[in-house]
This record gives structure tokens, sequence and C-alpha cells, in this order.
């Protein structure tokens, strides 16, 4: 009995479906998922991969097929028919993969805003102004903007402002030596921003950080607590934001289990929110070619239950205070040595007769 080709293109159909479904959500390509932001990346990507196992198994389905079916017999010299096209077939080619192309996209920018990028309301037209044209590169994106004289504040300067009053901060960033640019939506230079996701706008973030990148390293700064450490340690379930800058070069903010990049620009405030929702130790990477030992500048995001989040930043404010009676035991009832040390030597094994001896 012979099978219509109709029913074999029906039981192909089927068949490519399922497989690009299966490994589409099985390819194991992704790191540990390890904030709330990263199942919607996941969920854009394992749609593009799926899409992309369909198209790759049709298209080589094909050309192995006809490789075989329609190869040169032997002793077969004879021209092969002359095809002049089909043009129902090259249309459906052609509209299937644009359609591909715009869904991909409408799912895209839906992603993107349900991670808090798209806010019309953030950009202020304004232009580059004369200090920022010492800055390289400047120039060029000068000569690309007609964007008139505006009288909209500079969001870069008031958000470097605003982490500079951070003493830690200060102590760290060099902005007073970078020019703050001025946002030029109308040649694309405005300042990144990840901003809250829409269940979280017009709510403050639990806890912001700044982040300087400099060459070769990530310093994060704790306004809150005026903690500076090279390694980022955020509460687990709790939403983080970023404020990020760079003293010298352009650098790049990467946590791959986070899903999350953001470019780290000279003279432009950068801002990043996220929602940490897996504890661990999660690389943190730069992105962008910043010199010669790009590949060294590296550090840890550690994200942490709360009440070991803030025994940490207790640690941290110990160890960094500059009055070292707040770190060392203090005698305030004026006891003998070996009256205040007893608690702490029995514990040690250490008799208070041999304090009094040594007292002595």
């Amino acid at each position: 009995m012979k099978i219509p080709s109709t029913i074999w293109t029906l039981l192909i159909g089927i068949v490519l479906t399922l497989v690009s479904l299966w490994f589409g959500t099985n390819h194991g390509l992704l790191p540990t998922a390890a904030s709330e932001e990263a199942s919607l990346v996941d969920g854009l990507f394992n749609a593009m991969m799926t899409v992309s196992i369909g198209i790759f198994l049709l298209v080589e389905g094909v050309l192995i097929y006809s490789v075989i079916k329609y190869r040169r017999r032997a002793g077969d010299n004879s021209d092969g028919p002359p095809v002049y096209g089909n043009v129902p077939l090259e249309i459906l080619w052609t509209a299937i993969p644009a359609l591909i192309v715009i869904g991909i996209s409408v799912y895209s920018f839906d992603v993107y805003n349900e991670m808090g990028g798209f806010n019309p309301h953030a950009v202020h037209d304004a232009p580059i102004t004369p200090q920022a044209m010492k800055m390289p590169g400047a120039a060029i994106a000068a000569t690309l903007s007609d964007t008139p004289p505006s009288t909209e504040p500079n969001t870069n300067q008031e958000k470097a402002a605003e982490a500079m009053q951070d003493p830690a901060t200060a102590e760290i960033r060099n902005s007073d030596q970078i020019p703050q640019l001025r946002n030029a939506p109308g040649v694309g230079s405005v300042a990144p921003t990840i901003g809250p996701t829409p269940g979280n706008e017009g709510k403050p973030p639990a806890l912001v950080v700044n982040v300087t990148g400099l060459q070769y390293a990530w310093i994060f700064t704790y306004p809150e607590t005026g903690v500076t450490t090279g390694e980022m340690h955020v509460p687990v379930g709790r939403e983080v934001q970023l404020n990020i800058a760079a003293n010298d070069v352009i650098h790049a903010f990467w946590v791959p289990e986070f899903r999350l990049k953001q470019d780290a620009i000279p003279g432009r405030q950068s801002e990043l929110r996220f929602t940490p929702s897996k504890e661990g130790g999660y690389p943190l990477i730069c992105a962008e070619l910043c010199g010669p030992y790009h590949g060294a500048m590296r550090s840890q995001v550690v994200v942490q239950k709360p009440e070991e989040f803030q025994q940490w930043l207790q640690e941290q404010q110990v160890a960094s205070n500059e009055d070292l009676k707040k770190a060392v035991a203090v005698n305030p009832a004026e006891l003998s040595p070996s009256e205040f040390l007893t608690p702490y030597t029995h514990n040690m094994g250490i008799q208070p007769e041999l304090l009094h001896q040594i007292h002595n």
C-alpha cells in the first residue's frame, strides 16, 4: 500500500515539531537561573532555539533527501530538466521567515519591557556639551547630533552627584574629572537603564549598590552603610538596584546566571535592577574588551539569606571601622584583667591563675 505524500508530509511535520519542542526546552545550554528576570530571558531563548532547530531539521532534511533522491545514476549523462522557478513557493519561503523574525522581535520587546528596560519617559533630548568633547569618541557622536539646546536637567550629572554623596563612593570614583554627558536619544546616546519590573514600579529597591568599573577591577560600595568591597553580596528575594559607572574606559557588568548585562560607560550613570532568586556564588565578568588584562577583570556576586547578608554587612563595617576600640573587647566596669578575661579564657582552656601570674 502506497502512503500518499500528504500523509508523509503531515507525519514528518509532527515529528519535526515534537523534536524541536523537546530540544528547545532540554538543550542544557544555559547556566543556572538565579534571578527572577532569568525566566523571561530563558523563555525567549528557548523559543528561538525551538524555531531554529525546526528550520535546521527541515532544511537539512530536504537537502539530504534531494541529494539521495535526485542523484545522478550510473550511465546517465543527460542534462537535468529545465526549471524556471515556482512563484508561490518563493513567496511562501520568503513570508514564513519574515513572520518568524517579526514574531521574535515582538517577543523580545515584550521581554525587555517586562524586565523594566522600556521607559519612554526617562529620556531627555539634550546636546553633547563642549566638556564632553574632550572625551575619546565624543567628537564622532557630536558630528552626528543636531539635537537643539535643551533646558532639561542633565540626568547623568544628577545621578553622579547623588552617588557621590556617599563618601565611600566618592573616594573611589573620579567622576569630578569625567564630564557627565547629556542624553541625546536622537543619535542613540543615552545612559543604559534596566529599571524596575512593571510590578515594582514606584517602589524603592530593597538595596542600592554603587558599582564602579576600572581597569581591571569591580568596586562595590553600599551607601547605607559605607561598606566598600571587591565582592558583591546581595540578599535573596529582594530587589537590588545597581548604579554603575566607569572611571576610565567602557566596561560591561555581566552575570550569566542572572541573564543580565549592563554597560559601565565613563560619563554616563547606568542603572540595573534585578531580584536574585537563588542562593550561591556567581561569577561576575567584564563583557567589554577594556584593555590587555580584560580577561582577569572578574569578581563574584554572592546571594545570601537576608539574615546572613545583614551579618556580612556588620562584619564588613567592623572590619573597615577606623576606630579600633569598636573592634576589640572593652572593659566598661574597670575590672581586673583576670576578672574581665575570665569568660573568654575559660572557653580557650586558659586558667585564671595563669593570667594572674602573667599580670604579676
